[in-house]
């Protein structure tokens, strides 16, 4: 990299972290809501670690003990890069990471191009052992003509690496750091660490002695002490989750021995550039990368089908019975003799597919759901970003039992939201039960008239009450399988009918439950020029059960919608008309 080049990155660091003080002296008041952002901030963090709230909020210093373990697991993917001429000369050093089994990332001003690629190396265990003794090396070739993307206003390059070394090593030996695609994941006033080779010397950590000053859509300006060589370093959270792409430190241009910032490219931009690109070769590459990232489609009206890692589903809080308070459990509906043998069980057995803050049941026979539960405390939502509308096969569950881009593809039929998307979406799980919501078990097929006017109302009413007045809310959401559902390309058979109950604490503190039933009759009968009425009722909790072979047990004696022991189904003309 030429002198000018170094430079010219330097000075646009320093504009950029001029810029950015100045308006934080011009603006010292933050603009967003602090408690909100926490949320999207833990919702990357464990359960497990009890400790991270007092860390990120309060700036306590105490880790837990498990912190220096897994800080020296991400260091294995870490490496120098050594930057040779055609003769095999030492022109310089970098450094990079694995991100994928066989993808490397680093500055574009490391590996500018795919020449300068072929003649370096990435040399892992360049690093002292507990005994000050040096490891032995393991020098690995980049394969640039199998996968070389980079950007210089970003200042990445993604290469591929060979997968043995000449000493017989397996580069998946050395594991890989995974790059999660949404923002949020450090915030200001949180400090970093950052794994380098400093002046290409062994590999060195700087530990959380490094704050987070500025967030600017693509970069992240902190102090920490880096040197020249540290290009291409990962830059860690306190969950050793990678923010950015370490890649300038300037120093104080009125004193060349002090060093004012350091700045590195956020890996969400990194990860949108590369979503933005046009399909590469050999895509498979790319795959394990993009996880979670949106794609183009291969063709207009494709639908993308994503995959997530074992990581999304463990330790899910699902469906919680007790969520409305002590002595107002709500359990699961009990599936009548009628439809019990038709239940879906997952690969372990179990009948009941458990998400963030909301659970499901699945139908064999119909690959739909039998109902959705979810939890939704006004108190703590969170608004998330619908993100990239990629839907997921759930691999708990045997895909014959899942209806996926089969039957919603080139047609007016919305993959419609059992458990709305924003409902889950509260507390430090937020952007985890957002991703839920996507999965093909958690929707059914719905007119597009139908899902996005008066279902959608009906959703919206329930959960701006909950929001505006802080409720706890409890909602049931299914299709109603009949016999003489019309059916669709020889296999699927699409509901007329969709029901809703929603269950929170009355002002007596007592439970109180309304129904709801819907219907998209007049709409099905030709899904290519459908056109008909739409109607939405308010039902007795005892006719949803009846509809569905479901048993609601208590809940049909706490329906707000039955007086005296009468209630006679309304159409809701307007919102007005729903009694709650």
């Amino acid at each position: 990299m030429t002198t000018y080049r170094l430079e010219s990155i330097k000075q646009q660091v320093l504009a950029r972290y001029r810029q950015l003080e100045k308006e934080r002296n011009e603006k010292p008041v933050a603009d967003f809501d602090p408690m909100e952002k926490m949320m999207v901030r833990t919702s990357v963090v464990k359960a497990e670690d009890m400790l991270s709230i007092e860390r990120i909020i309060n700036k306590s210093d105490l880790l837990p003990i498990a912190y220096l373990e897994t800080g020296t697991k991400a260091s294995r993917a870490v490496c120098r890069i050594a930057l040779r001429n055609r003769n095999g000369q030492i022109q310089g050093y970098g450094t990079g990471f694995l991100v994928s089994p066989t993808l490397l990332l680093t500055n574009n001003h490391v590996l500018e191009t795919k020449e300068i690629a072929l003649y370096a190396a990435a040399e892992f265990n360049y690093e002292m052992d507990e005994n000050f003794k040096p490891r032995e090396i393991t020098s690995f070739a980049f394969e640039p003509d199998k996968l070389f993307i980079t950007d210089e206003t970003l200042d990445f390059t993604l290469v591929a690496v060979q997968e043995t070394a000449g000493n017989g090593t397996e580069l998946s030996s050395f594991g890989f750091l995974p790059l999660l695609p949404q923002k949020g994941k450090i915030l200001e006033g949180e400090y970093v660490s950052i794994i380098q080779h400093p002046k290409g010397g062994p590999k060195a950590v700087t530990v959380r002695e490094n704050e987070v000053r500025f967030l600017s859509p693509d970069f992240i300006h902190y102090v920490s002490d880096t040197e020249a060589g540290s290009s291409g370093s990962p830059v860690f959270n306190d969950q050793w989750i990678v923010v950015a792409l370490h890649h300038a430190a300037v120093s104080d241009p009125d004193n060349d021995t002090e060093w004012i910032a350091n700045e590195g490219i956020r890996i969400s931009s990194i990860l949108a550039f590369l979503a933005g690109q046009s399909p590469i070769e050999p895509h498979q590459l790319l795959a394990a990368l993009l996880q979670g990232v949106s794609e183009p489609a291969a063709e207009a009206g494709q639908m993308e089908v994503g995959q997530l890692g074992e990581d999304w589903y463990s330790g899910v809080s699902g469906y919680d019975p007790t969520f409305l308070g002590e002595g107002l459990t709500v359990p699961l509906p009990v599936l009548t003799d009628e439809i019990a043998q038709d239940v879906a069980l997952t690969k372990d057995g179990k009948p009941v597919l458990d998400y963030t803050h909301f659970s499901i049941a699945m139908s064999k026979s119909r690959r739909l759901a039998f109902y959705t539960a979810v939890n939704i405390d006004g108190n703590e939502l969170v608004d998330v970003n619908r993100g990239n509308d990629k839907w997921y096969f759930d691999p708990r569950l045997e895909e014959a039992f899942q209806s996926g881009p089969e039957l919603y593809e080139k047609n007016d039929l919305d993959r419609g939201h059992l458990t709305r998307r924003q409902d889950p979406n509260w507390g430090p799980d937020a952007i985890r039960a957002n991703e839920h919501t996507f999965h093909f078990t958690n929707c059914a097929p719905q007119h597009k008239n139908f899902n996005q006017k008066t279902w959608l109302g009906l959703e919206d009413y329930i959960l701006e009450n909950a929001k505006a007045h802080g409720l706890k809310v409890t909602v049931f959401t299914g299709p109603v399988f009949s016999e003489d559902d019309d059916l669709y390309r020889g296999e699927f058979k699409i509901p007329a009918e969709f029901w809703k109950i929603a269950v929170m604490r009355n002002g007596e503190g007592a439970l109180s439950a309304t129904a709801y039933l819907q219907t998209q009759k007049d709409l099905i009968g030709n899904l290519e020029f459908s056109y008909g009425e739409y109607q939405t009722y308010q039902v007795r909790v005892a006719e949803v059960e009846a509809l569905t072979n479901l048993n609601f047990d208590q809940l049909r004696a706490h329906d707000a919608y039955v007086v005296d022991g009468k209630a006679k189904a309304t159409k809701i003309e307007e919102f007005g008309d729903i009694q709650l």
